[in-house]
């Protein structure tokens, strides 16, 4: 199922592939520079590399590395139009120079997060999302926020598949409010900058993105790399309720490429857009624990627990806008997406 000699050899063909996809279709970044917040995250470093393999003049990656990593950047350490700095996306900054474009990632997003850090995820999503948008104003420049379907809460069924001008069913209150509110919140500030100060903004609204790099274990609480990392080590796959709430999981390729499309300044229908960029094949978690143990050949069992407060039962998004305005759709099937991300686990986990 391999085919991979290393982990990074995994991460390469990803970055290679998302490249070819936006050169085909002339999305292109080079010589324009560019801001990245929470580039050494998961979904930043692949934007920051793709970013390079296009001949951007210059990428400035920003990560305080609360949650990213430096390890995700180490490919491109030696690049000449690469630039990592340690800093808090959320204490103001300036990067002293013109900028093209500023891509706004900075957050902690995984569930079990929530409870541990919500005044820094509510920080991330509202003055973080601030201070980008300051320097987009100063510089002129394209703002790209990365919002989360966790806007849209715990949908009704009638609103499952859900277009963005669902206004949401999310408890302002609750376990996962710092995250949820804090991106309604962060939209607010967009949409404030747009319509005072004229910032070219747009927003995407993600959805379970999973592949190499994702981070896994008790603290993030996300259900492919948990489900990995125990289907390998033989220990029981933990499943949430009766496995039956579903998810569109979105392969990182997919997820990085759309997000690209639409932060490109010559998309120009996209400018003050919202746009949900996911995968619309709903797959249950228990599906997906089982498609895991045959993909690794383990022998682990199923292991039910109750379903966290407020988990969103259903996930699926309405993709005619992404369709319409950037001419992207998802193309990776789960089963194809886990044919890469289960030999990156086996390379670094069982290393």
């Amino acid at each position: 199922m391999d085919g991979f000699e290393s982990a990074s050899a995994v991460t390469d063909a990803i970055v290679a592939d998302i490249a070819n996809h936006l050169g085909r279709s002339k999305i292109s970044y080079q010589d324009q520079k560019i801001l990245i917040t929470g580039g050494a995250g998961f979904l930043g470093s692949y934007i920051c590399e793709v970013l390079v393999a296009q001949g951007a003049r210059k990428v400035i990656c920003y990560d305080n590395l609360s949650s990213g990593l430096k390890e995700n950047l180490e490919g491109l350490r030696d690049k000449e139009n690469f630039v990592f700095q340690v800093r808090d996306a959320t204490e103001p900054y300036d990067p002293g120079e013109h900028v093209d474009v500023v891509m706004h990632m900075a957050s902690r997003a995984s569930p079990f997060e929530f409870a541990h850090f919500p005044i820094q995820i509510w920080r991330s999503n509202t003055i973080g999302t601030m201070c980008g948008l300051e320097v987009a104003r100063k510089y002129g420049a394209t703002f790209f926020y990365s919002s989360t379907s966790e806007v849209y809460g715990d949908p009704d069924a009638g609103h499952v598949p859900t277009p963005e001008t669902y206004w949401g069913h999310a408890n302002p209150n609750g376990p996962r409010s710092c995250y949820d509110e804090s991106k309604r919140a962060g939209e607010a500030v967009v949409k404030a900058y747009e319509l005072e100060h004229k910032v070219d903004a747009r927003i995407a609204r993600i959805f379970n993105t999973y592949g190499p790099r994702i981070r896994g274990g008790p603290l993030f609480g996300r259900v492919v790399p948990n489900f990995i990392e125990e289907a390998m080590l033989g220990k029981p796959i933990s499943v949430f309720g009766d496995g039956k709430q579903t998810r569109s999981f979105t392969f990182i390729s997919d997820e990085v490429e759309g997000l690209l499309r639409l932060a490109n300044p010559a998309m120009i229908q996209a400018r003050g857009e919202v746009i949900n960029i996911g995968n619309n094949k709903e797959d249950t978690v228990e599906d997906l624990a089982r498609l895991v143990i045959e993909m690794t050949g383990s022998k682990s069992e199923l292991r039910y627990s109750p379903l966290p407060k407020d988990d969103p039962v259903r996930r699926c998004p309405v993709l005619e806008k992404a369709k319409r305005l950037l001419d992207w759709q998802p193309r990776t099937p789960l089963r194809e997406g886990l044919e890469y991300t289960i030999p990156w686990f086996r390379f670094t986990l069982l290393a």
